[in-house]
């Protein structure tokens, strides 16, 4: 088949050199436009793009899928199916049934679990037990078009959203080439999305990744795994400037410290949950590169009534 690709970040990739091997066509992808990264603020072609060109197939970036030039493009590829894989804009109503299968996502939860934007951490922070990735048709309701294939994947106690979310796009990328084989062949069967079990996974901002130490030391632990790498935990030092949190252990045998409070000893760094604690790993204070905690509390000088999580300076 021909195939027009859309995906943008890194856990795209798996997919798309899938893709390039098989005995499908990837006659363009689709991706977002360069965005400016790092102190210079130098743009930079997404990761999707960039292995595109490299392997010379066309790129197209455009800034909407609803302007009518685009799509008239769009239309002209000929396409017969239309793979995505985090692409990172909405398909218009429009392009719907331009490619003759239409346009497959492969998500990264068991749908209709974690609907959205953020699935692999949403469903780290919740503490699933269990994910997996789906592929289904694009319609126009957001992820919820029939189901072409799942596979499962056990989430490990001490897995970070990034964790997670690699080795979905690692085993997600067969999954995909299988689902357009089906559909390919004909023997693809589309199963309607249940409609118990709906759960939703909007995309999370940097508040959202702020530590609540009233929590409990589970939840704490949660947090923290599921906003890494992105949007990146955080809380406020005693100073009140921002302090970037690397994952911790829980500490159940902890049970003197309040929410907030800092235990800080030669070799650890305790703070105190709304049950139990939780030790700190590696910690980047504002404007500094990450480091062992225990060096960060002797460096800061910490008093011995100190607490994370007040106001911000």
């Amino acid at each position: 088949m021909r195939l027009l690709f859309a995906g943008t970040p890194e856990v795209a990739l798996p997919s798309l050199r899938a893709l390039a091997d098989s005995a499908h066509e990837v006659v363009a992808v689709l991706t977002r436009p360069d965005a400016r990264r790092g102190r210079g603020r130098t743009l930079h072609p997404s990761p999707v793009a960039a292995w595109a060109r490299e392997h010379d197939i066309p790129v197209l970036t455009p800034r909407t899928l609803r302007d009518p030039e685009v799509q008239e493009e769009i239309a002209a590829l000929g396409v017969d199916a239309a793979p995505v894989v985090a692409y990172g804009a909405l398909i218009p109503p429009a392009l719907l049934d331009v490619p003759r299968h239409g346009w497959v996502n492969l998500h990264f939860s068991l749908l209709p679990a974690w609907r959205g934007a953020a699935p692999v951490q949403h469903a780290v922070i919740a503490g699933d037990d269990v994910t997996g990735a789906t592929t289904f048709r694009i319609e126009e309701g957001l992820d919820t078009g029939p189901v072409l294939g799942t596979l499962t994947e056990t989430v490990r106690p001490g897995d970070t959203s990034g964790d997670l979310l690699a080795r979905l796009a690692e085993s997600g990328a067969p999954l995909l080439l299988a689902t357009l084989d089906a559909l390919e062949s004909g023997s693809a069967v589309p199963v309607p999305q249940p409609a118990d079990g709906v759960s939703h996974a909007p995309r999370l901002e940097v508040t959202d990744a702020r530590v609540d130490w009233a929590a409990p030391a589970v939840a704490v632990d949660r947090l923290v795994r599921g906003t890494t790498p992105a949007p990146g935990p955080w809380t406020t030092a005693p100073d009140g400037s921002r302090l970037k949190l690397g994952p911790v252990t829980v500490r159940a045998d902890v049970t003197d410290l309040a929410p907030g409070a800092v235990r800080a000893g030669k070799t650890e760094v305790l703070v105190g949950t709304g049950n139990g604690a939780v030790e700190l790993g590696h910690v980047a204070p504002a404007g500094r590169s990450w480091m062992a905690a225990a060096d960060w509390a002797r460096g800061a000088r910490l008093p011995e009534d100190a607490r994370l999580g007040g106001e911000a300076a």
